[in-house]
Parts: structure tokens; C-alpha cells; sequence
């Protein structure tokens, strides 16, 4: 069959079914047996494939290798003798449990570039999804395991089969461990994606599991120990050639990782910033430009959705141009066939979208930036929806290589209804696969050598090499070998003229454990700055003296941001290092910088007092307020008696003329006061305290003063409101009583309740009581938040509701549902009581009910307000709102009945990164929101009005997900048929 004509049928057949579609939207249509909506799309032969694709110009696409050599591709590593070893997931995405899949050993006998030839070198697998060659054998993630297996008796077949590690999650086929990467530690490291998992050793009991929940593991395969990382996006994850480290999640399609896990677990009461950030310039969920055809089974899907025959979210069908939804495999160009420009290129696919996607990145301090190439196009796209880009390699060759996983069905079987999916074959592709080849013009292959043959000198010159996959296995094979090779490998560390050379001697020579000063100390000058900043790090691993420390300490003006961000790391890893001023220099060149704040803050676990003295010498820095602030809170926590005394040295000559620098850090350090057996109580018992506590009332006056002046600026207010934490609480209720009211601005309102309700107060339970019923639909939500927050503050409220003096519609089921996983058993009957007194309403039947409201006329107007009164605490259009829930810029494009259906019923398919958590923290607090950020050492939980909770792991008792999405049911209660019309009219227009 042509391209003509098979993508004619398609295109035929989607313009049938979208009739069908209408249709049945307007007569409430529906069937049983849709076997004749759901045409079977015939596979593309592999002859054939190349003619479906659409390349950017200066490149080409090649076919390398297709079935019966390869089926159901999913990752790929080249061996040392340059034979390729492919994880083949046969058992996607329901046949786990058959032992079908298998890991393929490819070869090109030839070296024309084409594998000739495939042997099965493991079979029996159930979900393979890694792999990494190691001292002749291979490490295969095959979740909840990870194998080692070898040949030793070569026959081509693996005949020892090891448990390294076991634990990995298992419960999505779609976030299961993968993108085995050799990292410049010498270590293989694994993206355990969303999944997680409580991994161990075997014969270890599992009591012993490490949780890796949020976190990467780097392994280190001599041994099989392991460490925790920063990482754990979805799928995809990739180093640039000097360490950095991208990884790619769904529709968070690129996004770079901050920093070491193990620096931030030095200091337990550091909150640190972000781990992994987002960094395409165009967003998360940027436009792409498909250009294949939208599949029948999504149509039906569709339409049975919309008539409330099926759960999920509902699609509006496709188009050319989408949202990245299935972001994976990112890569970064490292391969010498490509031009220099396009070296460090980040590559991105989108399996659903069946097309790849490229940025160029470029630096932004100590983030890169991603930005768009291709306008209005992309690197590669197909008409063929079987393509299926899941992997890319960087190849022996000097080319990118393609995985195509080729399945005529990708998605998830729990988001495909029985009714549609019994009459799809989700095995069909099982025996396909394709890997490709993607290369400039011009480009003519060359053959791959035989590392394995190479001397250790050889392998040394090697690490020099212009292409990655060189340079890497030479790296692997020298510290696999043990290699003897130690003054060719110091040499190639000082070659003057050989960057990426000297990098991985340096590597090597840590790998081997043969690092001396005369090697690392002329690199801290090098004149590359990843030289100087991998430098300054494998400085910890040498003997501490004089001379280390001096040569540290002189990069404190380095001119790269990176170097000084790497040495305010290592301050902290180097003993005798006097890393007071050190750190203080370095924060002040960057005060603002979340990430350099983690940074210096990771190394002062011990001495925060010391660094917090030096930084509040005059002149002081008002930039430095929030980094002071965090320091004094853990200097407080510390209630260590010599850094409690300098710090309150240090702030005893601050005046109320430094009120809006000071009063924030006099709070934060004088927290544990009113604690017994701490060093502050002791201070203020004894009269210590006095002229500070002079001070800071003179400060709180002014903040008063501010705070009730209706003339002042609405922001300025909120400012002051906010700092008024710091005073006492009664003094605190005296002035929060006049603002909660009606008359006050909204944000007035909510910036007093949220302050007032910090204080274990009753006074505060009461007033949020008594004046419910003047409180706007946002500020219920906050008031709710308040009362949820402590137990006996929702055992008033859960009375107050069941007494009838508060209408149970006006608190969010979600809400009564946590509540009754309460540790309280009076919360946990009232709560469900009211569950079940409440008009439990199907939410089927909500959204069924509602479908009227897509045949009204609907005002965009009047919606843009209904969407700032209800929306704007949770999403961002148009500069309002808060960025917490899913970008709606690119909801339209899915049709208004997803926007119905998701409004009314968000439960239906939740995705795990907006589930909501409930912790109970050390002093009684419930605190809920979705995690948005995870450390060694803290969660960060975000909800509502941007409103987020940074705990320390130290200081939570208890965590868990209530499996329900951060947004709330129920806006039924609030929003009739006509106003849901006016909704959708303004979410379908903005652009």
C-alpha cells in the first residue's frame, strides 16, 4: 500500500468518525458494539517508513534495524566491542506476568552502518526497561528487580543471572525505572521515574528498604551499593559532556536537576530550593506540531465520555498542532557527526505525537534555558501513528539514534474503556520495532572499533575522543580494568589543548582512587570552568591541609557562577576549611539565588552561627534577608548555646530603622522562646533579651500601624499582615479581629486569617465560626484550610456543620474524606456522618446533568470573572491566578467537554503529580497539598492561592496521599448550568 494511500484511509475514517461524533452528541446516540468505528490502522512496512517522515532541513533520517532483528524496543547500549544490546518490553502494556520479554544482542558484521544480525541474549523478562554493559556482562532493570547477567560460556545466551537490587515500583507501566547513564563518578545512574519504590539488597529484610520516592539512585557496579539522587522525573534522563544532568516528565518535557542529593542530607534542617526546574522557554507543556492523524479509538473514546459511558477525562481529537502530553527520553547531542552548532542540543519525543522535538540551550546563572528551533515544525515528525520515538542514543557512529517502540496503541490500557478496547489489540506491534539513524547531510558512516582490543594507553588517548560513546567506554573500561595506566592518565589530565581529555582523566583517576594534589591542584586554574568546578569537587576526596584549603579559598571570585556554586558545596566537605568568610563572600555575589542559598547552607550543618554573624555586619545587604531569615531558623532549631549567643550578638545592633530587613530574622530566631529547656528561654528568663525585644515592639508598632491604615498600598498591608507572625498571639488577635471583614479588600482578609490561624489560638476557631456566612467562596476555601489544620479546630467545625449552623455544600467533600482518615476518632465518626448524610452525588451523573451547558450560548466575560472568583486560586490565564494546577493556556485544544468534565469531576484520572497529601507535623499541625518538591531532608506541599508548606522530614510524623487530585469536587454548588457555558466560553478563547 502506498503513503497516499494508506494515509488517505485514515484521514477518511477520522472524518467519518468525527461526523459520528456530532452525531451522537445531539441525539444522545450510543451502542454496544463499536467494532466498525474502530478500523484496525495497518502497520507500515519497514521498507516502506522512511516516505512517512518529514525532516528538518540539513538532516536525514536512515533505517538501521527492523523486525525480526528487533521488536518492542524500549532501550539501547552499545558494548564495548561496539554490538548493540537492546531491552526488548514485549510485555507491554498488559503481559507482564508471560515472561515474554527479552533483552537482543544486534551486530553489524559488515560495519556498513546496518545491523546484520540478532541472538537472544536473556529471554523470560517481564517489563525490561534498562540497561548497561559491565565487565562483559549487563545490568538489566526489570522492575521490581535489577538483574546482572553474563555469558561465561560463550554461547552467545546468559547463563548467570544475579539480583543486584530489588524494590522498584511496579504499579505503572508507563513510570518504571529507565535511562541506564555512566556518570563522571564512575557510577551507572538510574532514573527511577514516578513510580518510586523501597529497594534493598537481596536477603536484606525489608525492613532495611531504602524509600527512593522523588529520587534517582547512582550505582556503583563494582559493588552494588547504591546512592540516592536528585532526579525522578517520568522518563528520560541524559548528561551533557561535562556533568549536567536533564531529565524529561510527561508534559514537563525538559528539565534540568540542581544538584548532588547527598550534599543537602549534610544539614537535616536545610529546606533546600527545587531539585529538578523546569527550563523550555516556551513552558512545561510547550506546543508541538504533529502531523500524523488523530486515532479512530480516541474519537469513540471521545464521544462515549462525553455521554457518560466512560470515566476519564474527555479529548477534543487531534490536530496539527498539540501540547507536549507524552514528553520522553531526553537527550542531549554528543555525537561528533552532528555540526558544532547543534553539539549540546537537548532531544526530546513525544510518543503520542509521534514527532521529536529539539532545543538549543543556553546558560541563565546556574539554570539553562531551552529555546525552540524549529518554528511552527520540529526536528522529525511521521504520518505513520505507529512511530513511537521513546529513546535516543548518542552512537558509536557519531549519529543520534532512534528507539521506535512501534505499536499501533501506546496509551495506558487503564485510560482505554472496555468498550473500546476490546476491539483494539493492545500486543499489535509486539513483533515490530524499528531503530533509526538521524544524521546530517553529508555524513558517512564509519566503522565502530573494538574497545575491547584497545590497550589501556590506547584507551587513555581515547578519553579524549571527539564523540561521547568514545569517550565514555574508554572511561569504563579503565576503571573496570583497574588499569595500571596512572602517569599516561595524569598526563592526559594536564594536556593543555584537550578539555574533554583532562575532564575524564580526572574521572579515571577518582574511579582508580589514584587523585593527588599534583594532579587536582592545577586544574582548580584550569582554564575551563567545568574543569575548575569538577576540580574543586574531587578536592574532597583528597587529604585535607593548608595548601588544599588555600587553593580552595582562592575561587571565591571565580568568574563562573558554577565554580563558586560547586565550592559553596564543598565548604562544607573539607575539615579545618574556614568556611565562614568563604561562604559569606560567596552569598553575597549571589544573594537572591535559591539555588547558591541551598548551596552554602548544605555546608554549614555546624557553624550557622558563625556565618550568620559575619553576614550581619554593617553595612548589611538587604538581599540577604531571606537567607539570614533561613539561617536564623535553623540556628533556633539547632539550640546550640554558642550559635544562639552569637546570633543574638549579632542582631542586638539592629535598630527599628532596619524594620523590614530585621523584623523577619529577629522573628525566625526567636521562635523557641516560649519553649522550655531551650538556650532562648533561658536568655529571656535571665533579662538577656530585653533590648531586643525593645526593638523588635517598635517594629511590630509600625507593622500595626501599616496594617490597619486603609490609605496604605493594598500589598504593603498584606506585607506588614504577614510579619506580624512574629508577635505574640494575643497581640496578634487584637489587630487580625477588625481585618476579617466584608468591608476589608479580599486579600486583606485572607492575609489575616492565614497569619492569625498560625497561633494555636481559640480565638481565631470562633471567628472564622461566626462570620462563615460573610465569607466569599475563597475565602471559605482558606478559612477551610485554617480549621482543617489543627484537630480541635475541625472537630468545632465538623459540629458546626452537622449541627446545621454551616451548610455541609460549603465544605468540599475532598475535605470530609481526609478527614476521616483522621487519628482523632470523634473527627473520624463526625466526618463520616456527614459523608454520608450529604447528597453523595455520582459524578457521572453531575457531568451528565451539566451536558446542557455545552449547547448554550455562553459569554467569555462574564466567564473571565467567574474563572478569577473560582479558578484563579489554582490556575494562571492571562496574568491572574496561581500556577499550581495544569496550565489551561492549552485546554482548548481538547475540546469543551474535557473542560466539563474535568471541572466537574477531577477524580476521574488523576494525574500523580497533582495528588493530594495529608502530613501531620511534630506540633499537631494537618497540612495538605500536592508535593512540588522533594529532598534529603524536606517536602515542600503547595495548594490553593500558591499557599505552600515546607517541612523538614525531621519534623513530620506522618505522610500520606489521599488519592484524590488537589482540586476539590463539587463546584456544581456554585456554578449553575449557564454560568459552566460561560466558563467554557472563555477557557475555549484564550489565546
Amino acid at each position: 500500500m502506498t503513503l497516499t494511500n494508506r494515509c488517505s484511509l485514515l484521514h477518511t475514517a477520522v472524518a467519518s468518525l468525527a461526523v459520528a461524533f456530532s452525531l451522537g452528541n445531539a441525539t444522545g446516540f450510543a451502542q454496544d458494539d463499536y467494532s466498525a468505528e474502530l478500523p484496525r490502522v495497518p502497520a507500515t512496512p519497514a521498507s516502506e517508513t522512511l516516505q512517512d517522515f518529514q525532516v528538518a532541513d540539513g538532516f536525514k533520517i536512515q533505517l538501521i534495524a527492523s523486525e525480526p532483528l528487533v521488536t518492542s524496543p524500549v532501550a539501547m547500549e552499545w558494548a564495548a566491542d561496539g554490538s548493540l544490546f537492546v531491552c526488548e518490553m514485549r510485555g507491554y502494556s498488559e503481559d507482564r506476568d508471560q515472561g515474554i520479554s527479552r533483552i537482543s544482542h544486534l551486530r553489524d558484521v559488515d560495519q556498513d552502518g546496518v545491523y546484520d544480525s540478532s541472538t537472544i541474549f536473556v529471554e523470560g523478562l517481564l517489563w525490561p526497561t534498562g540497561l548497561f554493559p559491565w565487565d562483559g556482562g549487563l545490568f538489566v532493570g526489570d522492575a521490581p528487580n535489577l538483574f546482572y547477567f553474563r555469558d561465561t560460556d560463550g554461547d552467545g545466551k546468559a547463563d548467570q543471572r544475579d539480583t543486584v537490587l530489588t524494590g522498584f515500583g511496579t504499579s505503572n507501566v508507563q513510570g518504571l525505572m529507565n535511562s541506564f547513564r555512566w556518570g563522571l563518578d564512575n557510577r551507572i545512574h538510574i532514573a527511577c521515574s514516578s513510580t518510586g519504590g523501597m529497594i534493598r539488597r537481596p536477603g536484606q529484610p525489608e525492613s532495611d528498604a531504602i524509600n527512593i520516592r522523588g529520587r534517582d539512585i547512582a550505582l556503583d557496579p563494582h559493588t552494588g551499593d547504591f546512592e540516592l539522587t536528585s532526579g525522578a522525573a517520568q522518563h528520560g534522563m541524559s548528561f551533557d559532556d561535562w556533568g549536567r544532568k536533564f531529565v524529561s516528565s510527561n508534559s514537563d518535557h525538559l528539565q534540568q536537576v540542581m544538584y548532588e542529593d547527598h550534599y543537602i542530607g549534610r544539614n537535616s534542617l536545610l529546606q533546600p530550593a527545587a531539585a529538578r526546574v523546569s527550563i523550555a522557554e516556551d513552558g512545561p507543556q510547550a506546543e508541538v506540531f504533529r502531523t500524523s492523524p488523530v486515532e479512530p479509538w480516541r474519537i469513540v473514546r471521545t464521544r462515549l465520555r462525553v455521554s457518560g459511558k466512560a470515566r476519564g477525562p474527555i479529548e477534543g481529537g487531534g490536530r496539527a498542532a498539540g501540547y507536549f502530553t507524552g514528553a520522553t527520553g531526553v537527550t542531549i547531542v554528543r555525537g561528533d557527526a552532528w555540526p558544532a552548532s547543534f553539539q549540546g542540543m537537548a532531544i526530546i519525543g513525544d510518543v503520542g505525537s509521534n514527532l521529536i522535538h529539539r532545543k538549543r540551550l543556553q546558560p541563565n546563572g546556574l539554570t539553562w534555558v531551552g529555546k525552540r528551533i524549529d518554528s511552527d515544525s520540529e526536528l522529525v515528525t511521521s504520518t505513520d501513528i505507529w512511530f513511537r520515538p521513546a529513546q535516543f542514543a548518542n552512537a558509536p557512529d557519531g549519529s543520534l539514534h532512534i528507539i521506535d517502540v512501534c505499536r499501533e496503541v501506546i496509551e495506558h490500557p487503564k485510560s482505554l474503556p472496555a468498550e473500546i478496547k476490546q476491539h483494539l489489540d493492545l500486543t499489535s506491534g509486539r513483533d515490530r520495532g524499528r531503530l533509526y539513524r538521524l544524521v546530517p547531510h553529508g555524513y558517512e558512516h564509519r566503522a565502530t572499533p573494538n574497545l575491547n582490543r584497545a590497550s589501556d594507553r590506547e584507551l587513555v588517548d581515547t578519553l579524549a575522543h571527539p564523540n561521547a560513546w568514545h569517550r565514555e567506554t574508554a572511561s569504563r573500561l579503565l576503571v573496570q580494568r583497574q588499569s595500571k595506566s596512572i602517569t599516561e592518565l595524569k598526563q592526559m589530565a594536564n594536556h593543555p589543548e584537550l578539555p574533554l581529555g583532562r575532564l575524564h582523566a580526572l574521572a579515571v583517576l577518582d574511579g582508580l582512587r589514584k587523585l593527588d594534589e599534583e594532579t587536582v591542584f592545577p586544574r582548580l586554574n584550569d582554564p575551563h570552568p567545568s574543569i575548575r568546578k569538577h576540580a574543586i569537587r574531587l578536592a574532597e576526596k583528597l587529604t585535607p591541609n593548608e595548601t588544599l584549603r588555600s587553593k580552595l579559598a582562592e575561587r571565591i571570585d571565580d568568574p563562573s557562577i558554577e565554580v563558586r556554586y560547586q565550592l559553596a558545596f564543598t565548604a562544607g566537605s573539607i575539615d579545618g576549611f574556614e568556611k565562614t568568610q568563604t561562604l559569606a563572600h560567596i552569598i553575597r555575589q549571589n544573594p537572591t539565588d535559591r539555588w547558591m542559598q541551598t548551596a552554602v547552607q548544605s555546608s554549614v550543618a555546624e557553624g550557622a552561627g558563625e556565618l550568620f554573624f559575619a553576614l550581619l555586619k554593617k553595612p548589611i545587604d538587604p538581599n540577604l534577608m531571606e537567607f539570614v531569615g533561613r539561617l536564623a531558623s535553623q540556628i533556633t532549631q539547632q539550640n546550640d548555646p554558642a550559635d544562639i549567643r552569637l546570633a543574638v550578638a549579632a542582631v542586638s545592633n539592629l535598630s527599628p530603622d532596619d524594620g523590614n530587613f530585621a523584623l523577619p530574622i529577629l522573628g525566625k530566631l526567636l521562635e523557641t522562646r516560649s519553649r522550655p529547656d531551650t538556650v532562648l528561654r533561658q536568655l529571656d528568663d535571665s533579662g538577656e533579651l530585653a533590648e531586643i525585644d525593645q526593638v523588635l515592639n517598635k517594629m511590630l508598632e509600625q507593622l500595626e500601624r501599616v496594617a490597619l491604615n486603609e490609605s496604605e498600598q493594598v500589598d504593603d498591608r498584606v506585607s506588614a499582615i504577614e510579619n506580624l507572625r512574629y508577635a505574640t498571639a494575643s497581640r496578634v488577635s487584637d489587630v487580625m479581629k477588625s481585618l476579617i471583614d466584608s468591608r476589608q479588600p479580599i486579600g486583606i482578609q485572607r492575609a489575616a486569617m492565614i497569619t492569625w490561624g498560625r497561633f494555636n489560638s481559640d480565638e481565631i476557631t470562633e471567628s472564622l465560626l461566626s462570620r462563615w456566612s460573610s465569607l466569599s467562596p475563597s475565602l471559605r476555601e482558606t478559612a477551610s484550610e485554617i480549621l482543617f489544620s489543627r484537630p480541635d479546630r475541625l472537630l468545632r467545625l465538623l459540629t458546626a456543620i452537622d449541627s446545621g449552623d454551616i451548610p455541609l455544600s460549603e465544605v468540599s467533600r475532598s475535605r470530609l474524606q481526609v478527614a476521616t482518615k483522621s487519628p482523632n476518632s470523634s473527627i473520624q465518626k463526625l466526618a463520616a456522618k456527614l459523608l454520608e448524610s450529604g447528597d453523595s452525588k455520582n459524578r457521572e451523573q453531575v457531568v451528565q446533568a451539566y451536558q446542557e451547558s455545552l449547547h448554550l450560548p455562553g459569554d467569555s466575560a462574564r466567564g473571565s470573572k467567574l474563572f478569577t472568583a473560582h479558578c484563579a486560586n489554582c490556575h494562571r490565564l492571562e496574568d491572574r491566578g496561581h500556577e499550581i494546577g495544569p496550565n489551561l493556556a492549552t485546554v482548548k485544544t481538547r475540546g469543551a467537554d474535557f473542560i466539563l468534565a474535568n471541572v466537574l469531576d477531577p477524580n476521574r484520572e488523576v494525574n500523580p503529580q497533582y495528588l493530594n497529601y495529608v502530613a501531620l507535623d511534630i506540633d499537631g499541625r494537618t497540612l495538605t497539598g500536592m508535593i512540588t518538591e522533594e529532598s534529603a531532608t524536606s517536602i515542600t506541599l503547595q495548594r490553593a492561592e500558591s499557599a505552600k508548606d515546607s517541612l523538614l522530614r525531621v519534623d513530620i510524623e506522618r505522610l500520606q496521599s489521599t488519592g484524590m487530585s488537589i482540586m476539590p469536587e463539587g463546584l456544581e454548588e456554585q456554578l449553575d448550568r449557564q454560568a459552566m457555558s460561560d466558563l467554557i466560553a472563555y477557557l475555549m478563547q484564550v489565546k
